[in-house]
Protein backbone atom coordinates (compact mmCIF):
# COMPACT_ATOMS: atom_id res chain seq x y z
CA UNK A 1 0.00 0.00 0.00
CA UNK A 2 2.89 2.37 0.69
CA UNK A 3 3.87 2.30 -2.99
CA UNK A 4 0.33 3.23 -3.99
CA UNK A 5 0.39 6.21 -1.61
CA UNK A 6 3.65 7.39 -3.14
CA UNK A 7 2.28 7.23 -6.68
CA UNK A 8 -0.83 9.15 -5.69
CA UNK A 9 1.34 11.72 -3.89
CA UNK A 10 3.60 12.11 -6.91
CA UNK A 11 0.56 12.37 -9.18
CA UNK A 12 -0.88 15.06 -6.95
CA UNK A 13 2.45 16.90 -6.94
CA UNK A 14 2.57 16.78 -10.74
CA UNK A 15 -0.98 18.16 -10.98
CA UNK A 16 -0.19 20.97 -8.52
CA UNK A 17 3.02 21.83 -10.36
CA UNK A 18 1.31 21.82 -13.75
CA UNK A 19 -1.47 24.06 -12.38
CA UNK A 20 1.14 26.48 -11.00
CA UNK A 21 2.86 26.62 -14.40
CA UNK A 22 -0.51 27.16 -16.11
CA UNK A 23 -1.36 30.01 -13.72
CA UNK A 24 2.06 31.61 -14.24
CA UNK A 25 1.57 31.43 -18.01
CA UNK A 26 -1.90 32.96 -17.59
CA UNK A 27 -0.49 35.85 -15.54
CA UNK A 28 2.22 36.49 -18.14
CA UNK A 29 -0.31 36.45 -20.98
CA UNK A 30 -2.61 38.84 -19.09
CA UNK A 31 0.28 41.21 -18.33
CA UNK A 32 1.13 41.37 -22.05
CA UNK A 33 -2.50 41.82 -23.15
CA UNK A 34 -3.24 45.45 -24.01
CA UNK A 35 -6.96 44.99 -23.30
CA UNK A 36 -6.30 44.48 -19.57
CA UNK A 37 -6.49 47.82 -17.73
CA UNK A 38 -3.28 49.19 -16.22
CA UNK A 39 -4.47 49.33 -12.61
CA UNK A 40 -4.72 45.54 -12.09
CA UNK A 41 -1.28 45.21 -13.66
CA UNK A 42 0.10 47.39 -10.85
CA UNK A 43 -0.58 44.57 -8.38
CA UNK A 44 2.30 42.48 -9.73
CA UNK A 45 5.03 45.12 -9.24
CA UNK A 46 3.55 45.80 -5.77
CA UNK A 47 3.90 42.13 -4.87
CA UNK A 48 7.50 42.08 -6.13
CA UNK A 49 8.34 45.22 -4.13
CA UNK A 50 6.83 43.67 -0.98
CA UNK A 51 8.79 40.43 -1.42
CA UNK A 52 12.06 42.30 -1.97
CA UNK A 53 11.37 44.87 0.76
CA UNK A 54 13.10 44.45 4.11
CA UNK A 55 9.79 45.35 5.82
CA UNK A 56 7.66 42.23 6.36
CA UNK A 57 4.61 41.29 8.40
CA UNK A 58 6.65 38.45 9.87
CA UNK A 59 10.41 39.01 10.08
CA UNK A 60 12.54 36.82 7.79
CA UNK A 61 15.07 35.78 10.48
CA UNK A 62 12.35 33.59 12.00
CA UNK A 63 13.08 30.47 9.94
CA UNK A 64 10.10 29.27 7.98
CA UNK A 65 7.61 31.79 9.32
CA UNK A 66 9.36 34.74 7.73
CA UNK A 67 8.96 33.27 4.26
CA UNK A 68 5.33 32.24 4.73
CA UNK A 69 4.09 35.83 4.52
CA UNK A 70 6.08 36.37 1.30
CA UNK A 71 4.57 33.26 -0.29
CA UNK A 72 1.09 34.22 0.94
CA UNK A 73 1.41 37.75 -0.50
CA UNK A 74 2.64 36.26 -3.80
CA UNK A 75 -0.28 33.86 -4.15
CA UNK A 76 -2.89 36.35 -2.95
CA UNK A 77 -1.49 39.05 -5.26
CA UNK A 78 -1.52 36.76 -8.29
CA UNK A 79 -5.05 35.55 -7.48
CA UNK A 80 -6.23 39.14 -6.99
CA UNK A 81 -4.65 40.20 -10.30
CA UNK A 82 -6.45 37.43 -12.23
CA UNK A 83 -9.74 38.16 -10.44
CA UNK A 84 -9.55 41.89 -11.28
CA UNK A 85 -8.85 41.29 -14.97
CA UNK A 86 -11.91 41.27 -17.26
CA UNK A 87 -13.49 37.80 -17.09
CA UNK A 88 -13.90 37.41 -20.86
CA UNK A 89 -10.20 38.12 -21.45
CA UNK A 90 -9.20 35.68 -18.71
CA UNK A 91 -11.48 33.01 -20.24
CA UNK A 92 -9.99 33.64 -23.69
CA UNK A 93 -6.45 33.14 -22.38
CA UNK A 94 -7.45 30.07 -20.35
CA UNK A 95 -9.02 28.55 -23.46
CA UNK A 96 -5.88 29.29 -25.47
CA UNK A 97 -3.72 27.67 -22.80
CA UNK A 98 -5.97 24.60 -22.70
CA UNK A 99 -6.32 24.13 -26.43
CA UNK A 100 -4.67 21.22 -28.15
CA UNK A 101 -2.74 21.82 -31.31
CA UNK A 102 -4.51 20.04 -34.12
CA UNK A 103 -2.94 18.90 -37.31
CA UNK A 104 -2.22 15.92 -39.43
CA UNK A 105 1.01 14.09 -39.81
CA UNK A 106 2.33 11.35 -42.03
CA UNK A 107 5.14 8.92 -41.62
CA UNK A 108 8.08 9.21 -43.99
CA UNK A 109 10.23 6.15 -44.58
CA UNK A 110 13.56 7.26 -45.91
CA UNK A 111 15.06 3.78 -46.07
CA UNK A 112 12.50 2.30 -48.45
CA UNK A 113 11.44 5.57 -50.05
CA UNK A 114 7.78 4.82 -49.40
CA UNK A 115 5.07 6.72 -47.61
CA UNK A 116 3.79 5.44 -44.28
CA UNK A 117 0.23 4.56 -43.21
CA UNK A 118 -2.76 6.67 -44.11
CA UNK A 119 -3.78 9.61 -41.97
CA UNK A 120 -5.24 8.51 -38.66
CA UNK A 121 -3.28 5.26 -38.52
CA UNK A 122 -0.37 4.61 -36.22
CA UNK A 123 3.06 4.36 -37.81
CA UNK A 124 4.99 1.11 -37.83
CA UNK A 125 8.14 1.08 -35.77
CA UNK A 126 11.17 2.69 -37.36
CA UNK A 127 9.22 5.43 -39.17
CA UNK A 128 9.87 9.15 -38.83
CA UNK A 129 7.04 11.63 -38.28
CA UNK A 130 6.93 14.75 -40.38
CA UNK A 131 4.42 17.45 -41.19
CA UNK A 132 2.42 16.76 -44.36
CA UNK A 133 3.54 19.93 -46.11
CA UNK A 134 7.15 19.66 -45.07
CA UNK A 135 9.82 19.87 -47.71
CA UNK A 136 11.50 16.52 -48.28
CA UNK A 137 15.06 16.26 -47.12
CA UNK A 138 17.59 16.00 -49.89
CA UNK A 139 21.13 14.85 -49.54
CA UNK A 140 23.81 17.25 -50.62
CA UNK A 141 26.19 15.77 -53.19
CA UNK A 142 29.50 15.04 -51.55
CA UNK A 143 32.74 16.30 -53.01
CA UNK A 144 33.86 12.71 -53.54
CA UNK A 145 30.92 11.97 -55.89
CA UNK A 146 31.99 14.68 -58.37
CA UNK A 147 35.36 13.02 -59.04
Amino acid sequence: MAGNDRSSDSGRAVRVLSEMVRQARLVLRLLKDGRVPAWPKLIIPGVIVYILSPIDLLPDPILGLGQIDDVAVLFIGLKMFVELCPADIVREHLDALSSVVTGSYRVVREEQGQQGPAQGQLPASGGELSAPNAEPRTQEPSTNDAA
